[in-house]
């Protein structure tokens, strides 16, 4: 069993930065895919960024690529999304996932997810 608790959501304009964290709780992070997803209102939920369990393979989606980056710390059990050049279509909440290594909702485990507002 995995336990993730995400973390560093907030409200920021347009062009600013964030990190977002998840922490997982169990012995077994490591082993693990993690990914990042989002959910803006009246949307569905999309797939932003994932990563290997050793880090060596990340993918994004093409709407972050170039400003976002995955990365964990097996040693902390956290990932991490750092967020650059936000704008106000990045709006929602963010979802950290935990299980195969994959791009779709085929996660084991989810957080709880933590609200991401960027104003223009």
């Amino acid at each position: 069993q995995v336990q993730l608790v995400e973390s560093g959501g907030g409200l920021v304009q347009a062009g600013d930065s964030l990190r977002l964290s998840c922490a997982a709780s169990g012995r077994t992070f490591s082993s693990y895919g993690m990914g990042w997803f989002r959910q803006a209102p009246g949307k569905e939920r999309r797939f932003v960024a994932a990563i290997s369990w050793s880090g060596a393979s990340t993918y994004y989606a093409d709407s972050v690529k170039g400003r976002f980056t995955i990365s964990r710390d097996n040693a902390k059990n956290t990932v991490y999304l750092q967020m650059n050049s936000l704008t106000p279509e990045d709006t929602a909440v963010y979802y950290c996932a935990a299980g195969p290594y994959s791009t779709t909702e085929t996660y084991t485990y989810w957080g709880q997810g933590t609200q991401v507002t960027v104003s223009s």
